[in-house]
C-alpha cells in the first residue's frame, strides 16, 4: 500500500526518497505544492508564451536530477532554481534582450534597506496600492503591460518578493544573485511601476 503524503509533510528526505522510487502520491503532492509557483517565476522571467514549456522542462530536469539532490537547499528552492535557470537559458535562446537586466550597477547598494526600499526614496512603494489599482481596469492593463516590459530579473524579483512573499535570502539563492543586487533590482522594478502609476494619474 502506497503511503499517502499530506501537505504538512515535513520530512523532505523521506519525500524525496519516495519521488526517486516513482511514488505517484509523492509526485502529486510536490506538483500540487510547487507547480503554480514555478510557473509564476517562469512567467516573470520569460513571459507567458514560453512559461509552460519552461516549467515542464524543469520538472523533467528535476526528476532526472533527484538522485543527486544533496539537500543543501529546500526542495522548493531547488525546484525554483531549476526553473529560473531554464527560463534564463530560454531568454538567451530567444534573444529577446541582450541582458537579463542592464545597468543595475548604476545605483549603489548601500542606498537600500534590508527590505529593498531605497533609503532616500521620495516615491515609496505603497503596501495598499495593488488592491486599489485592481479597481481601475485601464490602469491595471497599463501596469501589466509595463510589468511585462521590465527586464527579466526585475520581473522575477518583484514577483517573488512582493507578489509571492518569498524571503530575500531564498530569492538570492534561486536567481544566484547577491542580496545587494536583489535589492537594487527590486527598487528599480518598484520605481518603474510607481512612475507608471504617477504618469497615469497626472494624465
Amino acid at each position: 500500500m502506497k503511503k499517502i503524503f499530506k501537505r504538512d509533510q515535513t520530512n523532505e528526505k523521506e519525500l524525496i526518497e519516495q519521488l526517486i522510487k516513482g511514488d505517484s502520491a509523492a509526485f502529486e503532492l510536490v506538483v500540487g505544492t510547487y507547480h503554480s509557483l514555478m510557473l509564476s517565476v517562469a512567467r516573470a522571467i520569460i513571459g507567458q508564451a514560453f512559461a509552460d514549456e519552461v516549467v515542464q522542462d524543469a520538472w523533467v530536469s528535476a526528476i532526472k536530477a533527484l538522485p543527486k539532490f544533496e539537500g543543501r537547499s529546500s526542495l522548493k528552492t531547488w525546484l525554483l532554481q531549476i526553473t529560473s535557470n531554464g527560463a534564463k537559458t530560454r531568454v538567451r535562446r530567444e534573444s529577446r534582450q541582450l541582458s537579463l537586466d542592464d545597468g543595475w550597477e548604476s545605483i549603489s547598494a548601500d542606498k537600500f534597506d534590508h527590505t529593498g526600499h531605497r533609503l532616500d526614496d521620495v516615491l515609496p512603494w505603497e503596501e495598499d496600492t495593488p488592491d486599489a489599482l485592481l479597481e481601475n481596469e485601464q490602469l491595471q492593463a497599463i501596469i501589466e503591460e509595463r510589468f511585462n516590459s521590465l527586464p527579466a530579473n526585475q520581473r522575477a524579483v518583484l514577483t517573488m518578493y512582493d507578489m509571492e512573499g518569498m524571503e530575500m535570502k531564498e530569492i538570492c539563492n534561486i536567481l544566484d544573485l547577491s542580496a545587494s543586487n536583489v535589492r537594487v533590482l527590486l527598487h528599480r522594478a518598484r520605481t518603474t511601476l510607481h512612475h507608471t502609476i504617477e504618469n497615469y494619474r497626472d494624465n
